[in-house]
């Protein structure tokens, strides 16, 4: 009875605390909540919708990662006393209008152009039978993996068993006023050959963009000019037809009763297009999220056909899933680069956040990200070490074995292990692989010029005078002292500065990192020391001095 009360008593207290959350997830939840007081029903079905035309990226995954924290913040709304679904739908059905251009074989698919992408073959090869369904395994595989709770759907299925046929019988009847709405949208060449009707050729098997020259609302079918010259009918029904993109989003939402569905900023002036074809076709159209576009390191568009920009198996090669579902959380209405030097900074951000959520009240709690990327149960994770350290550990070790760093972390901090740290452990496997793909190859070391070298000897002389496990703190004491007399180093204008004990700038962190390291930049170097070591240390002075590093 007590827990039944407290667990009862705590979704009250947290439906409290959301009902003014400022978040967006809970801003989101809270009109899907307006919403069923205009139109109350026992189910809301919250939506994605991927196209399959090239291998997942990440803004794929973004979408059902954002839109299943706006369905948890409604179930915390609704107190979980409303049935919620997610469905994540698969435009397998859309004709390949370009191959590709991350595939084996380009030239293998010349033949398949505008056919379903269900009846592409599949370049690589395997267990899936077409190029559609790889894909859709592509992205199954890692929604799986991340434990979301979801239902897929393959618009190929749902148009060739039937389940779209109610909605492509009304489409029929109602053709004359789904027209009306989309001619208005088309340049006049458009306009005169446009149907929101794709028929599947019976002769070549290809997605047919063709006028029709009948629609027969009664029969359910409709008449073209067939690739072969022919007139052809055919029903609208069971998997012969498809409909236009814009017409299929509305159709879509009709059909299944959708209640939320958030899309890129590239579909905002079509919104009012699927709304208006949904409500003709008998529905109530979606709420809506729109969020910026996701740009390659080149501020270019990610395509999936070009294949710019990140996959999902590459961020997960060098970072956690929760990271990733991080930088999907922060600003979803600003447009964010998606390429690889977006990662640690995401890492190290995601365990600063869980670092506060124990200590923070239900308000603060409700928005920190960790308690949307896990459904407000964050995990108790001790992370002694940034992962921008153990970035410049690899770094300054040129390392490619995992032991090595620990062999740093032991040192550094008593009673930890690979099984003792579990998460720690990841992070120093991903630090690696990350040093060596990406740090390693662009390590660009400089020789010190005449003011540096003589301030790089006296640190020298500076951490040979310090004792053995002398602290991070000292340690970074004894760079500001060496610094502080140096010209060139002083900052005049920091807080608390005074000519008899000038501040010191950035330049002189920057200086060690480029000269030491081969890096523009890095963590407080002070810790590093500590981790790294104070002879470790003084042997890359050293090496800095005598020019082998530049070298």
């Amino acid at each position: 009875m007590t827990t039944a009360a407290t667990t009862e008593d705590l979704a009250t207290e947290l439906r409290t605390f959301a009902e003014t959350a400022g978040v967006w997830p809970f801003e989101e939840a809270r009109k899907i909540v307006e919403r069923l007081k205009r139109k109350p029903k026992d189910e809301v079905l919250f939506e994605t919708g991927y196209g399959p035309s090239g291998l997942p990226h990440i803004g794929t995954f973004g979408e059902v990662a954002r839109t299943t924290m706006v369905r948890h913040a409604f179930r915390v709304l609704t107190e979980d006393k409303i049935k919620t679904r997610l469905l994540c739908f698969s435009d397998d059905m859309d004709g390949m209008r370009k191959i590709p251009d991350n595939v084996p074989d380009r030239a293998a698919l010349e033949p398949y152009l505008q056919m379903p992408l269900t009846s592409v073959p599949n370049p690589f090869g395997g267990d899936y039978p077409s190029f559609g369904d790889h894909n859709n395994a592509m992205l199954r595989r890692f929604l799986d993996t991340f434990g979301f709770d979801y239902e897929f759907a393959s618009a190929t299925d749902y148009y060739k068993t039937g389940k779209l046929d109610a909605v492509l019988l009304r489409a029929a009847e109602k053709y004359d006023d789904i027209m009306a709405v989309m001619l208005p949208t088309l340049g006049e060449e458009r306009q005169a050959t446009y149907s929101p009707f794709l028929p599947i050729s019976p002769t070549s098997g290809r997605v047919l963009y063709v006028p029709l020259k009948a629609v027969d609302a009664k029969a359910g079918t409709i008449t073209f000019t067939d690739e072969d010259g022919v007139d052809k009918t055919l029903p609208v029904t069971g998997g012969k037809v498809k409909l236009q993109w814009k017409p299929d989003f509305g159709a879509r939402w009709a059909a299944l009763g959708v209640d939320f569905e958030m899309f890129g900023k590239d579909h905002q002036t079509n919104a009012p297009v699927y709304d208006r074809i949904c409500e003709i076709l008998g529905g109530v159209a979606p709420e809506h999220y729109v969020y910026e576009l996701f740009l390659d390191e080149n501020g270019q568009k990610i395509s999936k056909s070009k294949g710019n920009g990140l996959t999902i198996d590459e961020w997960l090669t060098y970072a956690s899933p929760e990271s990733l579902a991080l930088y999907m959380f922060q600003s979803p209405r600003s447009a964010k680069k998606l390429h690889f030097d977006v990662i640690p900074k995401a890492v190290d951000e995601y365990f600063n956040f869980l670092a506060r959520y124990p200590a923070q009240d239900w308000k603060l709690r409700l928005g920190n990200p960790v308690w949307h990327i896990h459904s407000g149960n964050p995990p108790a994770v001790d992370m002694p070490v940034s992962f921008s350290m153990l970035l410049n550990l690899a770094s300054a070790s040129n390392t490619e074995d995992d032991a090595v760093l620990w062999g740093f972390l032991n040192r550094h901090v008593e009673g930890i292990s690979p099984q003792t740290h579990p998460k720690l452990n990841e992070l120093v496997g991903y630090a690696v692989k990350y040093f060596n793909d990406f740090v390693k190859p662009n390590k660009r070391f400089r020789a010190p010029d005449d003011v540096e070298r003589d301030a790089l000897a006296k640190l020298d002389t500076a951490l040979a005078a310090l004792p053995e496990g002398a602290s991070a703190e000292d340690i970074q004491t004894v760079l500001y002292d060496v610094a502080r007399p140096i010209p060139r180093y002083q900052d005049l204008k920091a807080k608390g500065a005074t000519p008899e004990k000038p501040g010191v700038s950035v330049e002189w962190f920057n200086t060690i990192y480029q000269v030491l390291i081969g890096q523009e930049r890095g963590p407080r170097f002070g810790s590093f020391v500590a981790i790294y070591g104070i002879p470790e240390t003084r042997a890359l002075i050293a090496k800095a001095l005598d020019g082998t590093l530049a070298g």
